[in-house]
């Protein structure tokens, strides 16, 4: 027998001792009113920040009670809807949102240009960082490729321990600009090792948003579509701020707390959020539409479609757990208004070569109009007889998050907002590229 199989026995061996003797008893949680991670005994969603960057309403109160209501997410107290409305047309809509959560005010134009100068010359990694860093043991886990980048930076950053607040500032003005660089070289670097394929490391564009830098640096041609990049521009502005107390946050602030450095600090939050119950969530989501493409014949068939939803209910299909992965959110009670947004940004984006190939659609209703098969309706119906837990954000396939620009308390006795972090890009950048390459 090979060590690794023997270990591997042993190791297995000792999972019956160790929960024996480690699990605390389920009593002692109400006795002592903790809390599971960052949830109630119900499994509610808990409070457990504050912040000013950003504000998430899903209840409202009349009479002393609360009400549920439709979700409303508010930027530096500006609705996302507003600020999707305001900025859908710009080519730097994500950068001028990463200005309003990073400083707090609308910037003007002359502030917007300075900021997307500055990110565009920060594009830029270290002399040999793609070639001694990411391509050495590139991995599939896309998400810890990025961390173990970001821990490295800090070797490359003479001032790298300082925690005031202009050399964070600093620190995440180039974090921004250079994480889909750490993604996208990451992804490129285990697809040519591991898959054999050929190895594409395009160099960003100062003159391009982050939106188009991203498909540039993806695609082997370099070419994308305006409505690709309009698609992806808006992703990314509805992913950049989401309350003070989601779990990735929460170990900002942790971390923080201790005076850790800006990279130490984003590499402990990237490791929460790339967690199946946070970010990684929507892996999840990629994973079980792909399963859904290859069990369901004819997706336009309400009654197959729902049969085998049933079964993913009922735990006999897919991965077993009983799951539909997409629907619900720990905080919003009715509605997730990001959902909303993208589903209607979205629908010039499913006319394109790219979005008829990673949509589920129906056959032609009238003439050329195709709409995009909503398995959350028949989920509905169907859940209403099972009781289920949910885990994603959003029931469209190919969405994908970007934690960004994150304010944090250093220490416990700073005042809320005092430090500036990352609430980083999800594990799914490794599914983005694989869905949108050409």
């Amino acid at each position: 027998m090979a060590f690794e199989d023997q270990f591997f026995d042993y190791a297995k061996s000792r999972v019956d001792t160790l929960v024996k003797n480690d699990t605390v008893p389920e009593t002692f949680f109400e006795q002592y009113h903790v809390y599971r991670g960052l949830r109630d005994l119900n499994g509610k969603g808990v409070l457990t920040g504050l912040t000013n960057i950003s504000e998430i309403t899903s209840f409202d109160l009349v009479d002393g009670k609360r009400i549920p209501r439709d979700g409303r997410l508010a930027y530096r107290g500006y609705d996302i809807k507003d600020l999707v409305k305001k900025y859908s047309r710009s080519r730097f809509a994500f950068e001028q949102l990463a200005y309003l959560l990073l400083f707090g005010d609308l910037p003007d134009k002359q502030e917007a240009g300075e900021f997307i100068e500055q990110l565009g010359e920060a594009r830029v990694l270290p002399t040999n960082f793609v070639r001694d860093v990411i391509m050495k043991a590139p991995t599939k886990d896309i998400m810890n490729s990025m961390t173990r980048s970001i821990l490295t930076l800090a070797s490359y950053d003479p001032y790298a321990q300082k925690t005031d607040l202009g050399n964070v500032i600093r620190q995440c003005i180039s974090l921004t600009a250079i994480f889909p660089m750490l993604a996208i070289y990451g992804y490129h670097a285990y697809n040519h090792y591991e898959n054999l394929e050929s190895m594409y490391i395009h160099r960003p564009d100062p003159k391009k948003s982050t939106a188009e830098n991203i498909l540039m640096m993806l695609r082997p041609d370099k070419q994308y579509d305006e409505i690709e990049a309009q698609v992806l521009d808006c992703a990314l502005m509805l992913h950049m701020e989401h309350g003070g107390g989601n779990n990735s946050t929460f170990t900002t602030r942790v971390v923080t707390s201790s005076g850790s450095d800006t990279y130490a600090t984003m590499a402990a939050a990237m490791s929460s959020l790339k967690g199946p119950r946070h970010g990684g969530a929507n892996i999840k989501v990629v994973e079980m539409m792909q399963n859904i493409r290859e069990n369901v014949k004819d997706p336009a068939d309400e009654e197959e479609l729902s049969y085998y939803l049933s079964k993913i209910l009922s735990g006999d299909a897919f991965d077993h757990k009983g799951l539909i992965y997409g629907m619900g959110h720990a905080i919003y009670a009715v509605s997730d208004p990001r959902e909303r947004i993208f589903r209607n940004s979205s629908r010039n984006f499913r006319r394109t070569r790219e979005g008829r190939k990673n949509y589920i659609c129906t056959r032609r209703l009238k003439g050329w109009h195709r709409r995009s098969l909503q398995p959350e309706d028949i989920f509905i119906r169907e859940s209403a007889r099972t009781s289920i837990s949910t885990a994603a954000l959003f029931m469209i396939c190919w969405i994908y998050p970007w934690n960004s620009l994150r304010r944090c308390s250093p220490l416990p006795e700073s005042r809320d907002g005092a430090h500036t972090g990352w609430r980083n890009w999800s594990e799914t950048a490794r599914l983005f590229v694989r869905l949108t390459k050409v």
